[in-house]
């Protein structure tokens, strides 16, 4: 029995957000009968699109390519300055096609095991993994495959792919300048350069079946941009991924997300009933309605900004709006970005005694940024 408690406290503190929307979408339940309505309810080609994109970052991960071509890029390098600033871009670049959970669960390891063997001191250290993860968290903003939400939001938002990258560049674009202005704080020392011993890519016992892969993985990434593009049905993709997988490594099933999938059914769920329930919708749309930035960046500070998108968008008028305020809102608190948590928790396994430092120092960094987005956007809007 204590066994079985210890496992359900140990689930919740883990899918502390799924528990949430889990929750709130029972009690709906309650005030809107289940029916055959609740199908509908259910956005499934984002669903689809979600399992074929973690799928397929889990698989081209798996092979070691994001580590072989951070370490290529490292290699060479002597100026700590220099070193921590071609870390924390890895995570702004890569987080726009591998989202920014992929890239710091890739990245931040890799960074610490670099920056610990060149000699960098504990300050630069933890200093180097807040600005990759405010560099994860911003530079995922710019594309709908970056992030959840955006992923969710650009198939609600009936635009081009350009329309909707052109919407969030400015913030893109002003956060790698934040970011490179805060490479002052990094010492311009020299540091030793990284040997080549963080990836599997040239350990492959048989390099045809790995190629093979490869190929493979980078042919359902093209499939499911199309897919996200709107000229590949996403059931097809999501399908074909399947197909593919089970034939040529299945065990990159186990590493896909599966509670995500299952927290954007129950908020799903919850915010179709919340729709048929007259006097919460007009109340929720009232506190909405023609404050969508403000609100889901307030409310990304307490539940996190996927489901602020998954919860605020019903009830907004203007998507445009939600949308910057659901990225510029995964800046702030630990929680705003789920993917934040990612980093805490590597960084205090890594880094003995230091997560009190990191948390304040997270927390500096963040507010700072999220103050300079803000204000640009009140000059933009």
């Amino acid at each position: 029995m204590s066994s079985f408690f210890n496992y359900a406290v140990s689930f919740v503190k883990k899918e502390a957000v799924f528990c949430a929307a889990f929750i709130l979408a029972a009690v709906s339940c309650f005030f809107v009968k289940p029916c055959a309505g609740y199908f509908y309810y259910i956005d499934w080609n984002t669903l689809a699109l979600l399992f074929s994109l973690m799928t397929i970052v889990a698989a081209l991960n798996s092979l070691g390519i994001f580590r072989f071509l951070g370490n290529s890029l490292c290699s060479k390098i002597t100026s700590l300055r220099v070193l921590c600033f071609i870390l924390i871009m890895m995570c702004f670049f890569f987080s726009m096609i591998l989202t920014n959970d992929v890239a710091l669960l890739t990245f931040v390891p890799f960074a610490i095991s670099v920056l610990l063997e060149a000699g960098a001191g504990a300050f630069t250290v933890t200093f180097t993994v807040v600005l990759q993860t405010v560099a994860a968290n911003t530079g995922s903003m710019l594309t709908p495959i970056g992030n959840p939400q955006n992923l969710f939001l650009f198939g609600k938002m009936n635009c081009s792919i350009f329309s909707f990258m052109k919407i969030i560049f400015p913030f893109t674009a002003v956060s790698f300048f934040l970011l490179a202005v805060c490479m002052i704080f990094i010492p311009k020392g020299k540091c030793a350069a990284p040997k080549q011993k963080f990836s599997n890519f040239h350990q492959v016992e048989n390099s045809r079946i790995y190629a093979l892969r490869f190929a493979l993985y980078i042919f359902l990434f093209a499939l499911s941009l199309f897919s996200v593009l709107g000229f590949v049905p996403k059931w097809i993709s999501a399908a074909v991924t399947f197909a593919v997988i089970l034939f040529s490594d299945r065990k990159i099933f186990l590493k896909v997300d599966y509670m995500l999938l299952f927290t954007f059914t129950a908020f799903f769920i919850f915010t179709g009933n919340i729709q048929n329930m007259d006097k919460v919708k007009t109340f929720l749309e009232g506190i909405v309605r023609n404050r969508e930035c403000i609100s889901s960046v307030a409310a990304s500070q307490v539940i996190s900004n996927v489901p602020s998108a998954l919860l605020l968008y019903p009830f907004s008028a203007d998507l445009e709006k939600l949308l910057i305020g659901v990225n510029v809102g995964g800046l702030g608190t630990l929680v705003a970005s789920l993917a934040s948590l990612i980093s805490f928790k590597i960084h205090a396994v890594n880094v003995k005694k230091s997560s009190g430092k990191f948390f304040v120092l997270f927390t500096m960094v963040n507010i700072a940024f999220l103050a300079c987005l803000l204000f640009e956007y009140s000059l933009l809007y």
